[in-house]
């Protein structure tokens, strides 16, 4: 039996002022075109409820380029009974919109840094923004709304971990999220550029640590490390089509927000099927649902019900093959694809286009 999911992901657009290099969204992004309307979101927002959804995140690129439609979807969601996380750069959030969204019913805001100075910080977006960013963060911590910092992690700023997390203690932050770069899209493109060294990573790994201890019951910080030092993949998603699935802007339905790399799967569209049927019944989504996918050395692994195998979409833009063994477990025959890519490079980041 299909188990339901718990948690939609609405890329409402992919359009973004910003220029981050570990952005995930896809390269072609106007392959994305025509977005939905508003209309149709929300329509996604009632298919969403009756299959029993629970937190809808709302994302891009960035999605407050949207800020009427935005609103009435998540007006939509509290209606529903929906968790609503608006996952933004800050960059356009006004008080104006900032006392729309709030009166709408959102519950939760994360708003992303680049990193704790402004040099360094714009010159990873690509744009000076970092000390507007800092403002929308001052004015989303006084509204009745729940709160998350988050910053990329890669080799240009994770030195500065420390420096991130005393901003957040500045501005008394309640939840930091830091998570290394995970590649895809434009991150696995600069992949040479973002992945940080072993010595960089167990410096992070120990400032971390140091900070839980000394921040613990004023601030949480959950710290998400870079797959290529793992010795297990993460359960990525908590397994395919398991328990979160995203809508992309022109309404294709995905099990995770980078499957559309899989170019071996077809993946269906909520303007021409229902949600709860895609979800169930898609071929794209049974891929690789549960085990019985698995070839060896997963179908025989003591790991296969903990971490499934890892990511089926880094499988697929490692080895091209998205039913292999994920490269970054050290079981995987591919793991040497990893071994290579984590040695290092001075390559130039190459900017997101819009």
């Amino acid at each position: 039996m299909v188990s339901r999911p718990l948690s939609l992901l609405a890329e409402l657009t992919y359009r973004c002022n910003l220029q981050c290099p570990y952005c995930y969204n896809p390269l072609d992004l106007s392959a994305y075109r025509p977005e939905l309307d508003a209309d149709a979101w929300c329509r996604v927002v009632d298919e969403a409820a009756a299959l029993g959804i629970l937190q809808l995140h709302l994302s891009g690129g960035e999605p407050t380029l949207r800020p009427d439609d935005l609103c009435s979807i998540v007006e939509r969601a509290r209606r529903r009974e929906i968790y609503t996380n608006l996952i933004t750069q800050g960059t356009f959030l006004s008080d104006e919109l900032l006392d729309r969204l709030v009166l709408a019913g959102l519950d939760h805001i994360q708003l992303s840094l680049q990193g704790a100075h402004a040099q360094l910080a714009d010159s990873f977006a690509g744009a000076a923004v970092h000390e507007r960013k800092l403002d929308a963060l001052v004015r989303a911590l006084q509204r009745d709304v729940a709160v998350t910092l988050n910053c990329v992690l890669h080799a240009g700023n994770i030195d500065g971990i420390d420096d991130v997390i005393a901003l957040a203690e500045r501005f008394g932050v309640k939840r930091l999220e830091l998570a290394n770069a995970q590649f895809y899209g434009w991150g696995l493109r600069n992949r040479a550029a973002l992945l940080p060294s072993r010595e960089q990573v167990d410096r992070a790994t120990a400032s971390v640590q140091g900070a839980r201890g000394r921040l613990r019951g004023r601030m949480e910080i959950s710290y998400v490390l870079a797959d290529y030092y793992e010795v297990f993949p993460k359960p990525c998603m908590h397994g395919w089509a398991s328990r979160f699935l995203t809508v992309a802007p022109d309404g294709r339905v995905l099990p995770c927000p980078a499957a559309a790399a899989i170019a071996t799967l077809t993946f269906e569209n909520v303007r021409e099927r229902g949600l709860a049927e895609i979800w169930q019944h898609s071929a794209a989504f049974n891929a690789y649902r549960g085990t019985g996918w698995m070839a060896e050395p997963c179908r025989s692994c003591d790991r296969k019900d903990i971490d499934f195998g890892g990511c089926r979409c880094q499988a697929y833009l490692l080895t091209g093959d998205a039913g292999a063994t994920d490269p970054a477990c050290s079981k995987s025959p591919r793991h040497d694809l990893v071994g290579r890519a984590a040695v290092g490079s001075s390559a130039a980041m190459l900017p997101r286009r819009p």
